[in-house]
């Protein structure tokens, strides 16, 4: 069985972007020891862009997409090399570059081929090094830091648990950076506790997945019937205590009953981009029949959104749910209200739902 590691870029990275070798040289002396013990182990790992920036002497993290692409393709190389030399120094081990995005996951082929590789990669005794290949993605490089990618990874190759390494204790009941006595939360046993904590964002300068989309990984593992621990990577022997099931960080229990990774993402992970005001007959339908949204049930559309966005569905400000949407804002602000026919006949192709079904999550 295989042990899914994921390093964040507060692990990777220090604030201005330089290396934290000192961590780096942890880590990987603890995957040399694992590996010699028996265990496969695949690492997954951010800090291709925040790399780049820091060899490119960039001042701070650039927004346009292009630019975000040009500073990973130039760290990508010198991060994976961190990770070679140090497996190699420390215990002979062979490390193999992956390059993947989340859009390689969710087409069947693509799949199938990256666990088969993978497989094999375990069976050759390498340890795979997997990055997203942010020099081609699009939304994946604001998509959570990798979370959702290790955790898609340990489901895919049916991993025995999954280790997200940041630089906290792992998850407490409120942020730590605003209340330092927030109580630090030893374990996870049922996706309900977590409605009673407070869950941040950011914790990094360069990276963008924060504690919300590492309790969405460790999550949607769990629905995969996978344990999930979320530790800090800078201390020493914290992915051997995870390893070893020993008490350490916030360990998530496996669900009772598997559900879907997918929608567990769209809960946690997927960025909000607008919102949609909807009228009692819809509200009810959502809540209470598992429908999907049409035109004609929505009364109001705020913000800017393309098509494949997610947004907020709510009722006189109660919010609803969450889901992926089939038309942009400026296309819904034109059929708001409107039965399937008129929709039909103003857009002829289009989809008959504004949120699918099997793209909404009530929350």
């Amino acid at each position: 069985m295989t042990i899914v590691a994921k390093l964040g870029s507060s692990i990777v990275s220090a604030d201005d972007g330089s290396l934290r070798a000192d961590v780096l040289d942890k880590v990987c002396s603890q995957v040399a020891e694992l590996h010699g013990g028996g265990e496969e182990i695949i690492l997954v790992t951010s800090g291709a862009i925040s790399r780049g920036m820091r060899i490119m002497e960039m001042p701070a993290r650039p927004r346009a997409i292009d630019e975000l692409q040009a500073a990973s393709a130039v760290g990508q190389g010198p991060l994976f090399r961190a990770y070679q030399q140090r497996l190699a120094e420390t215990g002979s081990v062979h490390a193999a570059q992956v390059l993947l995005t989340a859009a390689d996951l969710q087409r069947r082929t693509h799949y199938l081929n990256a666990r088969q590789t993978l497989r094999r990669l375990l069976e050759w005794r390498a340890v795979p090094v997997i990055n997203e290949n942010d020099t081609t993605a699009t939304d994946e490089i604001t998509f959570g830091d990798n979370d959702f990618l290790a955790a898609q990874v340990a489901i895919m190759i049916e991993a025995r648990l999954l280790v997200l390494l940041t630089n906290t204790a792992g998850l407490h009941a409120a942020d730590p950076a605003r209340d330092p006595s927030a109580e630090l939360i030893p374990q996870v046993a049922d996706p309900e506790q977590l409605k009673g904590y407070e869950i941040g964002e950011h914790t990094s300068p360069f990276g963008l997945g924060g504690m919300r989309s590492k309790v969405a990984a460790a999550e949607m593992a769990g629905a995969a019937g996978i344990p999930a621990v979320i530790c800090d990577g800078t201390a020493s022997g914290t992915l051997l205590s995870a390893a070893a099931g020993d008490a350490v960080g916030t360990r998530f229990a496996p669900h009772r009953e598997r559900g879907s990774s997918f929608k567990l993402w769209l809960r946690y992970a997927k960025p909000i981009h607008g919102t949609l005001r909807v009228d009692d007959g819809a509200a009810r339908v959502l809540r209470e029949s598992g429908s999907s949204l049409l035109p004609v049930g929505i009364t109001e559309v705020e913000g800017e959104f393309q098509a494949g966005d997610a947004v907020e569905v709510s009722r006189d400000g109660e919010r609803i749910g969450k889901g992926i949407v089939s038309y942009s804002s400026e296309e819904l602000r034109q059929i708001k209200g409107m039965r399937s026919d008129q929709v039909r006949e103003l857009l002829p192709h289009a989809s008959e739902e504004a949120v699918h079904r099997d793209y909404f999550v009530l929350t």
